[in-house]
Parts: structure tokens; sequence; C-alpha cells
């Protein structure tokens, strides 16, 4: 199976996912034969990213959450007026998707939650399967329950995913939790992806706090609190890139660009983890039986948090208050269920490819009249 992976590359998740679901289908057999990246002008691909990937990556500017002038939480009407004046540039993006996946004779299509990818489905009708990834997509269940915020934010937020998903065959929402399947909408739950650098990690109590700052304003904040705070350990990674890998402030705390490696590390061995609450990090935290304080930026990561802190992650607040963290961290009870959960992700997310290239009318006639089911039994004991 020819895969093409295009990913919204907002943050960190998006990418880790890709780089996750890249591990488990090359176990298979499988192949990525491309992988597209959709992002701002104010955004870089993480290094780690290029070099794992295992494929050329191609960038192209989608649409986005306008940075703010300090770099911190984003405002939805400034950026939907921002995003409407680059609609010539996005229109070229929806050309390059296509001619992408015309050349590189994808038999699937994964998106990642790249909006442009919805509209190339609608504009230009490619052949290949289209299958869509996210933890977004949670957002169109109708058992998912949103916190009391701005109803046009939420509003937005569920257009926007629907579109991201336009000629979808179908759509895995990745969640916390099991949920039922709700056909009609062809949307299946299905635990987080994340990657074997995670799941082989053995998590020791350590006497520092870890951090993600998606957007590094929040800087200031850790600055403001370490001041006052100044023997306690910080090791913060942030989305800077016009700095060096490691900018070291005194003895106490350190900040770090984006390293997979080095940013998984520092999780496992992490006393407690404070987050702009995306749900990967969000996740790779609760795995390796961390709390977390959830600061969020934007309309997205505001849903994130509150559905974190249904089932126990930790605790959400306005700012980078750790004294809040270091107070949840002494009583914090790791959530046995979760990591269950997480480890039933190979099969029940490969068993959706399978299922979608099976059933495709592409297969031959005389399999075409065969039930997924039969096909699985047949490929099962071959």
């Amino acid at each position: 199976m020819k895969v093409l992976f295009i990913i919204q590359g907002e943050g960190r998740g998006h990418l880790a996912q890709a780089l996750s679901l890249r591990q488990k289908l090359i176990k298979q057999g499988d192949e990525v034969v491309g992988v597209m990246v959709g992002k701002s002008p104010a955004r870089h691909i993480p290094e780690f990213f290029v070099n794992k990937i295992g494929v050329p990556v191609h960038s192209f500017e989608s649409p986005n959450f306008m940075p703010t002038a300090k770099r911190k939480r984003s405002n939805l009407l400034k950026s939907i007026l921002y995003n409407l004046l680059r609609l010539p540039k996005y229109a070229n993006s929806i050309h390059e998707i296509q001619q992408t996946i015309n050349q590189t004779n994808a038999d699937v299509v994964v998106n990642f939650y790249e909006l442009l990818t919805g509209l190339t489905y609608l504009f230009y009708r490619p052949k290949p399967l289209m299958i869509c990834i996210a933890h977004q997509y949670l957002f169109l269940h109708p058992d998912f329950v949103f916190p009391q915020t701005n109803r046009l934010s939420l509003l937005v937020l569920r257009l926007f995913t629907r579109a991201t998903a336009i000629g979808s065959t179908k759509k895995l929402a990745l969640s916390f939790r099991k949920m039922r399947e709700i056909k009609n909408k062809k949307l299946i739950v299905v635990p987080p992806l994340l990657r074997e650098e995670v799941l082989e990690s053995v998590p020791t109590q350590g006497d520092y706090l870890h951090g993600y700052l998606l957007n590094s304003g929040f800087s200031e904040e850790i600055y403001s609190w370490h001041k006052l705070h100044p023997k306690i350990n910080l090791h913060i990674f942030w989305d800077r890139t016009d700095v060096k890998a490691e900018v070291i402030v005194d003895s106490h705390l350190s900040f770090h660009q984006l390293n997979d490696t080095l940013f998984i590390q520092s999780m496992a061995a992490s006393k407690a983890f404070a987050t702009t609450a995306g749900f990967e990090s969000i996740c790779e935290a609760m795995y390796l039986g961390k709390p977390v304080l959830m600061v969020p930026t934007h309309i997205e990561q505001i849903c994130n948090a509150f559905d974190a802190l249904q089932i126990g992650a930790g605790t959400i607040a306005k700012y980078f208050d750790l004294n809040v963290l270091l107070a949840i961290s002494e009583k914090y009870l790791p959530n046995k269920a979760f990591v269950n959960w997480v480890k039933q992700a190979d099969w029940l997310i490969l068993r959706e490819f399978r299922q979608d290239l099976l059933c495709d009318e592409t297969l031959s006639t005389p399999w075409k009249h065969l039930t997924t089911d039969l096909i699985f039994r047949l490929v099962k004991g071959l």
C-alpha cells in the first residue's frame, strides 16, 4: 500500500502522530511515498521531523491561527480575516496538493487535519481514498462534551473540522477514552498515536518540571515564576528557531528547541509537565504517569484541556502558575485504563486502513462481493 501523508503543521502534535503512523505502516510492509506539511509563514517544520520521517518533506502555505505580537494566545476573528486575505496563496497550495497526489500514485491519502486537503477533494476529487485522523474529529461525536465557552468559536471549530474531511472515506478520532462508532458519520474512535520512543520509555521520578510552549511568548511567564522560585529545576521546550538549540538561563532554568528524543527523555524523567494543552503531549505525559498543567492558547486546546480534565490528566490554568502543578504532583495517580487503551492502537487503527483498501471499488470483480469480515479471515489464514 502506497500512502501519502498531508499534515497540518501547527505545533508538534500532528507531526508526532505522523511519525507514529509511519512506524506502524512500515512494520506491516506499507510505504509512505510522500509527506506534505501545511504551515503559516511564521512556523518552521522541526528538524527532528524532517530527519525521521524517511522521505522528502514538501511544505505549503495553509490557513492557521494568526500569530500575535507577543506570541501567546490567538484571536479567532483576526485569524479568520488574516486567512481570507491569503486565499490566492491557498488556491496555489490546493493545486500543489493535487499535483503531488497524482505524482506519487498513492493508494491512500492520510489527512492529519489539514483543511486544504479537504478542499482539494472538493474541487479536484482525486482517486485515492482519504482517511482523516486527528483528535479534533472527536468534536463531531454526539457524545463529546464541550466546555462552557464561546458558542461562535465552537461553531467555527466544528465547521472547520468538517471541511478538513470533505471527500474522506472515514474519520479516525484519536481519543483519551473508548467511545462508540458513529456509522452514519463514518466516525471511528481510536486510541492516541504514540511513537515507539514513548511506548518504550521507562518513566522515573525526577526533581524538575518539564514543559512545552506552543507559542514562545509564554516564556515570559516562566521567567517570572522562576524569579520567585529560583531553586526549582525547569526544562522548557519552545518553538523559537532564532536562538541556540539550548538556552541556559542559569543552573535551574533552560529552554530547548524541539527535539523528539530529548523531549521524550526529559518527559520520562520529570516530576510533572506544563503545556499549552496540545492533545499529543498530554497523552505522552499521561502514558508516562506525569500530571499535567494545561494552559490553552485557542479554542481547540480549550476543548482538549477540558476533555483531559475529565479523565484526571491534571488541571487547567489561565497562565503558567507552576505552584499549582507542584501541588497536584504530590497526590497524582496515573490512569492505568488510559495506558491499556493506548496499547490497543496498533490493531484498532491499522484494521481501518485494511478495511478500506479491501472494499475499494478498484478491487477486481470476484473480490467485490466478499464481505470485509470474510476477506480478513482469508488474509489471516494466508
